[in-house]
């Protein structure tokens, strides 16, 4: 018997990777997800525990763990053991791997990638079985984690995004009456100093394999360290541990400062936060460095955490904030939300770097390769105020296009560096395209243009529903709902549906 058919049972197991029912897995991991929602809501933690046990040793559970890790962006990146799952042969057989009797993890391989203000961050990451084991335990992990979370928490969470946090920040801050002050919170080393022993007394998830993986430790220039405190980042399990960690905070602050209902004044005390990234709303700078402050600082402190003194500062409003690459800044009363001037500069210094590295690229390929990084950019700002940016943009990427042109072709006049790279389309006199082999039904060339983020039409966002959970049955329309209109780019109202 081969492998492939010794690693099934005969049982009516799945014999061959590329026959394994997917959906009907999910099916059977979501029914059970939504069990744990359910027993999470109302109290019944052994029911959630023994729940958590049943996914995690499924063999649904552990198929899409495997496939998940055999998928992703990381799949060709090895841990210490070099071993990587390539086969259906391999993937057959990790699946029946994943197995918590007997199981250790291996220590992490450690590299460094840079990070925007030129400081290097560490990475931890783990072996393919680990990772694999990891993404089955969030499985079970994530429902518990999503029914208990923050309503104001946007971070590393399903369904939710910085564009969710951004519209957040200007519900609390854009009304006349609305807070003046913000409390700009930054968590020093928050994924290296958490606390294992508050992780193994509060995190409702298998205890022995959690302490395993927290001290697990890391290899770096083939010398083994310990860990003692902190979940590593690269992980799969580690933002949801982080989420977990940070949740509470908003509680703890809505007991302190509760809204009054009627008239009369309010504390205004509001906070948004994206993994580790935070901002809190006040009604004064004395509110919030006397008393939201010291609050902030204990409830991080009995997670073996603190703020950066550095980055943590309370700011006005009218003097301007800088959160998740957008600038938040009132003008004459009116709260404007725009790309940051540090975000822009960054793009522009990516897209000349690109750039540059392509002097010897054919104009097809350059292009091919800033489509890409245009668009996600203006995507990611399209629900700000960044018309005005994204003129700008445009305009330095084509400057920055005319020195490539020139460079090539030094000896040749303007008019022809014009007439090769840069024609009159789409309302542009000068559009960096190419023509391609193909042609329209009237003869005429089909064009390979740069994208161009000023033809990103500026859309208001539609903020998720703070009560909503992926996970609960009861929210799944809203989030298909959801999905169908973000998939046409509008929202309900914009196509004129009314709700029932």
């Amino acid at each position: 018997m081969n492998t492939e058919q010794s690693a099934c049972a005969s049982s009516g197991k799945t014999t061959a990777w590329a026959q394994i029912d997917w959906p009907k897995y999910e099916r059977q991991v979501r029914r059970l997800q939504a069990r744990i929602v359910k027993a999470t809501r109302e109290g019944r933690w052994g029911k959630v525990k023994a729940l958590q046990w049943l996914l995690t040793h499924s063999r649904n559970g552990r198929a899409l763990a495997v496939k998940r890790v055999t998928e992703n962006q990381g799949k060709h990146t090895p841990g210490v053991d070099q071993v990587i799952w390539k086969t259906p042969k391999a993937k057959l057989k990790a699946i029946e791997s994943l197995k918590r009797r007997g199981y250790e993890p291996q220590p992490l391989r450690r590299v460094y990638i840079p990070k925007a203000n030129g400081k290097e961050r560490p990475l931890g990451i783990p072996t393919m079985k680990d990772r694999a084991m990891q993404a089955l335990h969030r499985l079970a992990l994530e429902p518990v984690a999503e029914t208990t979370a923050d309503r104001n928490s946007y971070g590393f969470r399903p369904e939710r995004a910085t564009a969710d946090a951004i519209e957040q920040c200007f519900n609390a801050l854009s009304a006349g009456h609305s807070a003046q002050w913000v409390l700009e919170g930054d968590i020093k080393g928050c994924f290296d100093h958490i606390s294992h022993d508050w992780m193994l007394r509060h995190i409702p998830m298998d205890k022995p394999v959690l302490q395993k993986w927290l001290k697990s430790g890391y290899v770096e220039n083939r010398v083994l360290f310990p860990t003692e405190a902190g979940t590593p980042q690269g992980g799969i399990i580690s933002p949801t541990l982080a989420n977990m960690t940070l949740d509470g905070l908003e509680k703890r602050l809505a007991e302190r400062f509760p809204k009054r209902s009627g008239k009369g004044p309010y504390p205004k005390v509001n906070l948004i936060r994206y993994a580790d990234d935070f901002i809190i709303t006040g009604d004064s700078k004395e509110q919030l460095e006397n008393e939201v402050r010291p609050l902030v600082e204990q409830f991080l402190q009995e997670r073996g955490l603190m703020l950066s003194p550095e980055k943590t500062r309370v700011t006005h409003i009218n003097e301007g904030l800088d959160f998740l690459g957008q600038n938040l800044r009132k003008y004459d009363g009116k709260l404007l939300i725009k790309p940051s001037k540090k975000n822009e500069k960054a793009f522009l210094a990516k897209v000349r770097g690109l750039i540059k590295a392509n002097q010897a690229a054919n104009q097809r390929n350059l292009i091919g390769t800033l489509n890409p990084v245009i668009r996600g950019w203006a995507n990611y700002h399209r629900h700000s105020v960044a018309s005005r940016t994204f003129k700008k943009a445009d305009f330095e990427i084509w400057r920055a296009l005319w020195r490539w042109a020139s460079r090539r072709h030094p000896e040749k006049g303007v008019q022809w560096r014009r007439k090769r790279y840069f024609h009159p389309l789409e309302g542009y006199t000068w559009r960096f395209a190419v023509a391609t082999e193909r042609r329209t039904a009237d003869g005429q060339p089909v064009w390979f243009k740069l994208a161009c983020a000023s033809d990103q039409p500026i859309r208001r966002h539609v903020k998720v529903r703070l009560d909503a959970n992926p996970f609960d049955p009861r929210c799944h329309e809203y989030f298909s709902e959801r999905k169908f209109w973000k998939r046409f780019g509008i929202t309900r109202r914009e196509a004129g549906v009314t709700s029932s």
